[in-house]
């Protein structure tokens, strides 16, 4: 994944790194650009099943994100702002996400992200949910 030209990813010197747990610290969108706002994504499948698994959830989930991105002809490459909801947060649940960021985005740097410990989601047994805005010339 290239870096896409509708916004660019950085980390300042002075901040940690924070590449280690999937996310950047700040992204600047240019001017002109389209902006795609996607509702949180869930980790359940075509069916409305959920997997009992962190995991399976957070891989599920990402794939409805690129569904939902790719209805508008965009991919992962042009999400730059990510909110993620995780039910029961902990550093387990958090390197499982970050396994499955780098699986997603690859080596490249990761959208800015705020990670939001919850007591629960939508649906029963729904363990996490990605809300992302996503950039586009």
């Amino acid at each position: 994944m290239t870096q896409p030209s509708a916004f660019q990813l950085s980390n300042p010197e002075g901040l940690y790194d924070p590449s280690g747990n999937a996310y950047s610290h700040v992204a600047e969108v240019r001017a002109g650009s389209r902006l795609l706002y996607v509702a949180g994504q869930g980790g359940e499948d075509s069916n409305g099943a959920l997997s009992p698994l962190f995991a399976e959830q957070a891989r599920q989930a990402l794939a409805n994100l690129e569904l939902a991105l790719a209805s508008k002809g965009a991919s992962l490459a042009q999400v730059f702002k990510l909110t993620l909801l995780i039910v029961d947060h902990s550093e387990m649940r958090l390197r499982q996400w970050v396994a499955e960021a780098d699986r997603a985005w690859g080596p490249h740097m990761k959208p800015a992200c705020t990670l939001i410990p919850v007591p629960r989601l939508a649906l029963d047994g729904m363990l996490v949910e990605i809300d992302a805005i996503a950039a586009v010339q």
